[in-house]
């Protein structure tokens, strides 16, 4: 009886100091070329397959993603380049050109001939009279 209870008191302690050594860390990434809702669902579906990956969302009105990844699986630099394999920038990882060309007309940079909105230019400020 004390060899079972012994045993059990040992599998649950090495479970408990697995699960303790798990860091979840959250993450924001720019990604500047993704304005649309097909450039979010495009970047959701890649990141979610992502082993490690717990909690992904893409706001392309601000023209970023936020990232929650388990540190023991997955770092931020992979992340980032599952992005880039997409076809889009994220922060200092430039955007795969082979994958940037497959990508839809409407997800291309206005640049390109796309149809994102060209970025905007402040107004020229008024003179004083």
């Amino acid at each position: 009886m004390k060899k079972v209870f012994l045993l059990t008191l040992v599998i649950a302690g090495f479970a408990t100091i697995s699960c303790a050594q798990v860091k979840e860390i959250k993450a924001k990434i720019k990604t500047p070329n993704a304005l649309c809702e097909a450039c979010k669902v495009r970047i959701e579906a890649v990141l979610k397959r992502t082993d490690g990956v717990v909690f992904v969302d893409v706001n392309y009105r601000k023209g970023e993603t936020t990232v929650k990844y388990q540190t023991d699986r997955t770092d931020i630099e992979q992340i980032k380049t599952a992005i880039a394999n997409q076809g889009y920038d994220a922060d200092d990882v430039t955007a795969n050109e082979e994958s940037y060309k497959r990508l839809p007309k409407t997800c291309k940079k206005f640049e390109d001939g796309g149809g994102h909105p060209k970025p905007r230019t402040p107004a020229p400020a008024q003179p004083a009279q």
